[in-house]
């Protein structure tokens, strides 16, 4: 349950973030040596793998098959329409699309005039760096994809091919965060302007590169991978597509436990009547939670939520320190929002999903490379100087599939808040609740089409304080 609408990443996220659909961030000139559409690319890099080349040069000089050819890629466009249809029906199948909805969202019926102003003025201070931010990643991709660029930047680059695809991978992502960083400090001071930031610079550093490392490790890793296969298999999008699954699934898993505490710290709910309360509220709902985690958000801060993680052995229901200072009677319903998510296994179903998604992202990577590889200066994924187009194909990819993963976020936290509301029937907190989220974290009542389409996960504040009432009248409880 997230307070802002548009998103987490105050800065605007986007970019050459190939591990992350959520929540999404953004990623010179140099080089001789590079090739040309005219030169062969893979043969050009012998020289720096001892005398390694790529899988197509070799099959090429060989006669052997080309791993582009007409029969593979009929193959691959059939897995791709068949995985397509798999993915649509799991996404269709899982997403409750008849949600409970009120009449048209009223901001001026529950908020003052000062606090709709003062949202508008943040929501249009932030919209700058944002809107800035995400130009900036489209146009990089852009390059990395239409242009030798990144063939170049490898080029520059020593060592065995792994090696230079590791370092392909930080490079790449430096430049475009070097770019970003300005927008970075410019979002992270209207913040502070704000009252929601009370990070130092230090700590604000800290976090931003502990988020690019993260970044880095599951990009290389996957990228990798990639090429480890494609020097080894001609059809190689085969074991790609089933490693994208299994890394999405593994990386969902695992996240709460391993990247999570990165950036905060976690402490079992004290014991009081708050906790005893959670505790019943779980078992009367028949969710098996064996602890309710707060984060030490308030180091960095002001603003509340809440959010479950994981599944299985690792799901987690963590709460704000700072939405502890809220009535205990909100921090409940907050909570049995996100009971809500566990008791549908939002996160669960999101991961495979989005395993599915990541699988048809690699056999549509191998359909469009075949026909970008020699305006990017490469010849087979083989190369690890196809890390730049490979990094610029799958941002555009997270930005494009942004909105559809937007839409059907939103109907599944409109879901949990009829859940938080069928188990506390009581609309009336629901509302002070969801007041109070809105004006703490300033959140937009009233976000434009383009803001909802490409940054809001969650409806409108004033949307759901209309659902609650249309709630009320169903279900003949007061109408708040």
């Amino acid at each position: 349950m997230k307070g802002r609408q548009m998103s987490d990443r105050q800065d605007g996220d986007g970019a050459l973030d190939a591990a992350e659909p959520e929540k999404a961030s953004s990623r010179g000139q140099g080089g001789s040596g590079a090739s040309g559409p005219d030169r062969e690319g893979p043969a050009q890099g012998a020289s720096r793998e001892g005398g390694e080349v790529s899988v197509a040069a070799d099959d090429r000089r060989a006669g052997g098959p080309d791993p582009y050819d007409g029969r593979s890629r009929r193959q691959a466009a059939v897995a791709l329409v068949l995985l397509g249809l798999a993915t649509v029906a799991a996404a269709v199948l899982t997403t409750p699309w008849q949600v409970l909805t009120g009449g048209p969202p009223d901001p001026a019926r529950d908020f003052t005039a000062a606090q709709i102003a003062r949202a508008q003025v943040f929501d249009a201070a932030m919209s700058l760096p944002s809107y800035l931010s995400l130009a900036i990643t489209l146009v990089f991709a852009g390059v990395l994809v239409a242009t030798p660029f990144g063939a170049r930047v490898l080029d520059r680059l020593k060592g065995p091919w792994w090696l230079r695809v590791i370092l392909g991978v930080v490079v790449l992502t430096a430049i475009v965060e070097l770019l970003r960083w300005p927008l970075g400090v410019w979002s992270e001071t209207l913040l502070r302007d704000y009252g929601l930031s009370v990070q130092d610079w230090g700590s604000w550093t800290a976090d931003r590169l502990k988020n690019l490392a993260v970044e880095v490790f599951l990009t290389s890793l996957m990228l990798v991978a990639l090429v480890a296969l494609a020097r080894k298999v001609r059809r190689w999008w085969i074991p790609a597509a089933a490693g994208a699954f299994a890394l999405t699934v593994a990386a969902s898993f695992v996240y709460p436990v391993v990247f999570e505490p990165l950036f905060n710290d976690f402490t079992s709910m004290r014991q009081g009547p708050l906790r005893t309360n959670l505790m019943a509220m779980a078992e009367r709902d028949g969710v098996p939670v064996e602890d309710v985690l707060v984060a030490d958000a308030s180091r960095r801060t002001t603003a509340l939520n809440a959010y479950v993680s994981g599944f299985g052995a690792t799901r987690r229901i963590v709460v704000y320190d700072t939405l502890l200072r809220a009535p205990q009677p909100e921090v409940e319903l907050v909570v049995a929002h996100e009971l809500g998510h566990a008791k549908e296994d939002d996160v669960l179903h999101g991961t495979l999903i989005g395993g599915l998604g990541s699988a048809l992202g690699a056999i549509l990577l191998y359909l469009v490379f075949g026909a970008l590889r020699r305006r990017a200066g490469v010849t087979s994924i083989a190369d690890p100087r196809a890390v730049g187009v490979v990094m610029g194909l799958m941002t555009l990819g997270t930005l494009l599939m942004s909105p559809a993963q937007n839409l059907i976020s939103r109907h599944i936290e409109a879901r949990a808040d009829v859940h938080a509301l069928d188990l506390t029937r009581d609309p009336a907190t629901f509302v002070a609740m969801q007041r109070r989220l809105a004006v703490t974290n300033i959140s937009d009542l009233s976000p434009d089409a383009m803001e909802y389409l490409l940054y809001a996960s969650h409806p409108s504040s004033p949307e759901r304080i209309a659902m609650a009432r249309a709630w009320a009248k169903l279900n003949g409880a007061p109408v708040p």
